[in-house]
C-alpha cells in the first residue's frame, strides 16, 4: 500500500456492512510486517470488539469508507 495511502493512528472509519454488529471503527494499533501493514480496528460503541485488518482491506470502497459515515438501510 502506498505511503499516501496508509491509515493513520486515530483514523475513522465505516465498514459498508456490519462487521462484528458494528460500523464505525477507529484505528489503535498500527504493526507492520515485511511488506504488510496491519491496522488494529476499534468499534466506537463497544470498545471491547476489536480485530485486526491487513491495512490494503480499507482501499477497497466497497468494503470500508474513510470517516463515521451516515448508515443506509441495506
Amino acid at each position: 500500500m502506498p505511503q499516501r495511502l496508509m491509515p493513520r493512528l486515530g483514523s475513522q472509519w465505516t465498514a459498508r456492512q456490519s462487521t462484528w454488529g458494528w460500523c464505525h471503527f477507529q484505528v489503535k494499533n498500527i504493526r507492520r510486517k515485511a511488506q504488510f501493514t496491519f491496522v488494529e480496528m476499534v468499534a466506537v460503541c463497544d470498545p471491547k470488539v476489536r480485530f485486526w485488518l491487513n491495512a490494503q482491506q480499507l482501499a477497497d470502497r466497497e468494503l470500508w469508507q474513510p470517516g463515521w459515515q451516515p448508515l443506509h438501510s441495506q
